[in-house]
């Protein structure tokens, strides 16, 4: 593989170049390679292009483009001391490498950490700590509408909202497992009054505990709870960045508990809400389906009998079959507690990630010693569905900041009209008319009032990617009239204010 044998020629100029180097791996796979190693000296990105040039001297059958230099722990122990990982990709021919480029180039301009800094969506700070994202504003808005429009299609299928704390006593998820299996990433919180919490990792655990509550009849099944909330993982510290992998995770997800008759039509339900709700953000064409199974070599990886996991696969395996989702089968993808069906897009530059599943679980319910009362009098164990829609909004404002790169369509986007007076001095009375009456019909609204150049407003409001921008001039003050332009277009549209008012309403009405 080509790969191989390039990092095996950077290990050789690494060595010919540095000295007191220890603590060696090499890696690769199809896509890239990498070069972990400890040397005392420091190596930069900016001596890439040297490094690269030097390399082809070495060898000019291959052409090398390192990616990225970064501090991983030696092993991927976190106890071990951090050392560097050189990541890069080999070619056969420059022209190959060219047209790498230029996919690097516009991954460039996808990139959503780039795209959030420039449309001011959130940031890091180190006071803060890495993987800690802060929302503005702007990024706030687009996390709520989101969850607003998930949320509305989930009621429509009988999920309701319900909200628990972030912090835990342990217990609850030694009961659940997830203390034992994820032990080194649980956040542990203590105080010196004597408190010993942990950050949440996961809701299901708590929406156990709210099922528990009560007494709960076959009558009132299913029952289905739905959250967005902090959860918190202990990733490790190489691993962060931007939002990809965070270690404060906003979270939707939901849970049904159900009959057993129930678990097939719960599961239907879920698949046809992921259908509707990517629909609506135009991705659902570009998808696979991962019905993810058991390590069947490992059965200790998991919680449950095999019984349960053999009926669990069963019923995954009819739903994929009956709605068409071809799933295909992927050994030891599984959770904690059953199988799933993992829904796997591309982003625009064609990298998978995975954000909506379904997965049934037996084993949950039995841990925690939930029960109904069924038709004859008897207690009865419920059938636990764990399902994430839009998942972690991190991974999902990822996704969608790159597909679009930014352009977000107007009911999502934090502005939807910017108003810009030709000259504030004679417009501003209109313009503050404009805005009022956009404010009262719930639109989102932005007013540029700004000393600056029209020209430099102009191009400002572009570059925010507003939907609508409007100009008021003379004309518009004195016939009451809006003319605006929509983003990407230089069509100029006039229209009476009450129109452009009632026109909004319906394009933001519109998925």
């Amino acid at each position: 593989m080509i790969n191989e044998k390039a990092v095996r020629i950077l290990q050789k100029y690494i060595h010919n170049n540095y000295k007191n180097i220890s603590l060696e791996k090499v890696s690769f796979d199809n896509n890239e390679f990498y070069y972990e190693f400890k040397i005392d000296s420091k190596i930069s990105e900016n001596e890439f292009d040297k490094i690269e040039k030097k390399i082809f001297e070495m060898d000019n059958s291959i052409y090398i483009k390192l990616l990225r230099i970064s501090g991983v722990y030696h092993e991927g122990k976190m106890n071990n001391e951090m050392i560097d990982r050189i990541s890069g990709k080999a070619f056969n021919s420059k022209k190959e490498l060219d047209e790498y480029l230029l996919f690097l180039e516009e991954a460039k301009e996808r990139d959503h950490r780039k795209i959030g800094k420039d449309l001011d969506l959130f940031c890091f700070s180190e006071h803060v700590g890495p993987g800690l994202p802060l929302y503005s504003p702007r990024g706030v808005i687009i996390r709520d509408e989101l969850q607003k429009e998930v949320e509305k299609i989930c009621k429509r299928y009988g999920f309701e909202k319900v909200s628990c704390p972030s912090l835990a006593d342990i217990s609850l998820f030694q009961i659940s497992g997830h203390a034992y299996k994820f032990n080194d990433e649980l956040f542990r919180v203590n105080s010196p009054k004597g408190h010993e919490f942990v950050l949440k990792p996961v809701q299901c655990p708590h929406h156990c505990q709210l099922y528990a509550s009560k007494l709960r009849s076959y009558k009132d099944l299913p029952i289905r709870y739905m959250e967005s909330d902090k959860q918190y993982r202990a990733e490790l510290q190489g691993a962060v960045g931007g939002l990809s992998r965070v270690y404060a995770i906003s979270v939707e997800d939901g849970h049904s508990f159900c009959k057993k008759d129930q678990v097939k039509q719960e599961i239907i339900n879920m698949c046809n809400i992921i259908k509707d709700f990517y629909s609506r953000m135009g991705l659902w064409d570009n998808h696979w389906v991962s019905l993810s199974l058991r390590d069947y070599d490992h059965p200790e990886k998991y919680i449950g009998n095999k019984e349960d996991w053999d009926e669990c696969e069963r019923i995954l395996e009819e739903v994929s079959k009956e709605l068409g989702l071809n799933a295909i089968k992927c050994e030891g993808e599984a959770a904690l507690y059953g199988p799933k069906l993992d829904f796997m897009f591309k982003d625009a530059l064609g990298r998978e990630i995975q954000i909506p599943t379904v997965q049934l679980d037996f084993a949950s319910p039995k841990r925690f010693d939930l029960f109904y009362i069924n038709e004859k009098g008897e207690k009865e164990v419920p059938v636990m569905v764990h399902r994430a829609i839009l998942g972690s909004y991190e991974r999902f404002m990822v996704l969608l900041l790159e597909q679009f790169k930014g352009v977000l369509p107007i009911w999502l986007s934090p502005v939807q009209v910017n108003i810009i007076p030709v000259n504030i001095k004679y417009h501003d009375e209109y313009c503050r008319k404009i805005k009022e009456a956009l404010i009262e019909e719930d639109i989102r609204v932005s007013y540029d009032d700004s000393e600056e150049r029209l020209a430099k407003k102009v191009r400002e409001s572009n570059l925010m990617k507003n939907p609508y921008m409007v100009i008021v001039g003379d004309y518009e003050r004195d016939n009451n009239m809006i003319s605006y332009s929509k983003f990407g277009s230089d069509e100029k549209v006039s229209m009476k204010l009450e129109d452009f008012i009632e026109y909004i309403k319906k394009e933001i009405k519109k998925r």
